[in-house]
């Protein structure tokens, strides 16, 4: 911190000290000044008149006020100009008195408003120059009743001046103050946006590929002493899906690592040209899906074409797990002027814990999992429409309609 900076913290942490410093500074001021003639022999002369002592006693009240220009700004300046135009009426118009005044004013111009402080201004120069003028023992047109509305002026217009700029100086520093607000509330938003994406990609990885695991486990177990070559098969479904779960929660959990770490997965997130693959590991698991698709041709936004696959395979691993392997699954993806309609559909065949079309179905877990929450979020987040809900005759129906342009593709032109 440099010298002036902390000469300005002492005198901000000291205000009185440094009023009864100024008022003292101002006494000595107007003392020195009535005793210096403007109008001497040799033009400006030290010692040819000397004050009375009203004119002292009168700057001394004046000079005094002037430590409580902070606590009563008005109730100062009443004072000091009450001082002055008894010292303009009565005494030598030349004393200095009225500059405890111009002080005062000064105060209330940068302690007020702007309104207040010109017309306050206006009354103390009516005031102190009009008693001069037509009280004083000097005629109106004369030189120091001219400087006491000149310095009366100066004392406002000084004083409006500094309480602008601290008013200026303020909003900066407010404005500094929102921005970095703004900024950090901003960068805990992404953070939090940031986290409940990678939460439901976590999601639908582990509920996906560990119910293909929990299926084909299943089946290898129920099948290995009799049929040992369908074993094989089924613990081959199981060591595919575990790889592509592990390199899927490789992907995922690689954004996490920070700027230093070893280079994150480069892998593109899934889309609609992996579909194939999707469908392939729930016919190996046993569901039986039929796929219908007449959006051949759209190219999607990845974070649409990314909602549109996790829909897909979040629906159908809810269909496996809580309608069971015996279950027909529909999918549907349909173009539909600007939008893209997903549709999942089963007919609710029994063979799970919970029946297709009950909450816990659609949720992903007997009551109290993410599934549908997280289906919901991702649609959202590409503002879209969720819909939800049981079949009639049985099963369940996820119906989904995205958006097919995202405000970045909107902008740059049709798809």
């Amino acid at each position: 911190m440099s010298t002036l900076a902390r000469a300005r913290c002492t005198i901000g942490a000291h205000p009185s000290a440094l009023d009864t410093a100024i008022a003292a500074a101002v006494l000595v001021c107007m003392v020195a000044g009535s005793f210096v003639d403007p109008h001497g022999p040799e033009g400006v002369s030290w010692g040819l008149r000397t004050p009375d002592a009203l004119s002292l006693a009168l700057m001394a009240v004046g000079a005094a006020a002037l430590v409580f220009r902070r606590r009563a700004p008005l109730a100062v300046l009443a004072v000091t100009g009450g001082v002055s135009v008894v010292e303009g009426v009565t005494g030598d118009p030349r004393a200095p008195v009225v500059m405890s005044a111009v002080i005062a004013l000064y105060t209330v111009a940068a302690s007020t408003d702007r309104p207040t402080a010109w017309r306050v201004g206006l009354l103390t120069m009516t005031v102190l120059t009009g008693a001069a003028m037509l009280a004083g023992p000097l005629p109106w047109y004369a030189q120091e009743n001219l400087a006491v509305f000149a310095w009366t002026g100066i004392g406002a217009t000084a004083g409006d001046a500094v309480r602008s700029r601290r008013a200026f100086v303020q909003a900066i520093r407010d404005r500094a103050e929102k921005a970095e607000r703004t900024r950090e509330e901003e960068a805990r938003r992404r953070v939090a946006e940031e986290r409940l994406r990678i939460a439901r990609d976590l999601h639908d990885v582990v509920a996906h590929h560990i119910a293909l695991v929990n299926v084909q486990a299943g089946v290898a177990a129920h099948v290995m002493d009799k049929r040992p070559d369908q074993a094989k098969e089924a613990l081959a479904h199981v060591r595919e899906a575990s790889r592509s779960a592990l390199g899927e929660l490789r992907a995922t959990v690689g954004l996490l690592r920070q700027s230093g770490d070893p280079k994150a997965p480069t892998e593109p997130a899934p889309g609609l040209e992996r579909l194939g693959e999707l469908v392939a590991t729930f016919h190996h698991a046993g569901l039986h899906v039929e796929v219908a698709r007449t959006d051949q041709g759209t190219e999607l936004p990845t974070a649409v074409d990314l909602a549109v696959y996790r829909i897909i395979q979040e629906a159908l691993t809810n269909v496996q797990k809580h309608a069971g392997t015996r279950a027909k699954a529909e999918v549907s993806i349909v173009r539909v002027g600007p939008n893209i309609e997903v549709t999942v559909l089963d007919d609710g065949a029994d063979g799970g814990d919970a029946p297709a079309g009950s909450p816990a179905a659609a949720a992903g877990t007997d009551g109290g999992g993410h599934g549908l929450l997280g289906m919901r979020e991702r649609v959202t987040a590409v503002r879209g429409t969720l819909t939800t809900g049981p079949r009639y005759g049985g099963g369940f129906r996820v119906h989904a309609i995205l958006p097919v342009r995202n405000r970045t593709d909107a902008a740059e032109g049709p798809v």
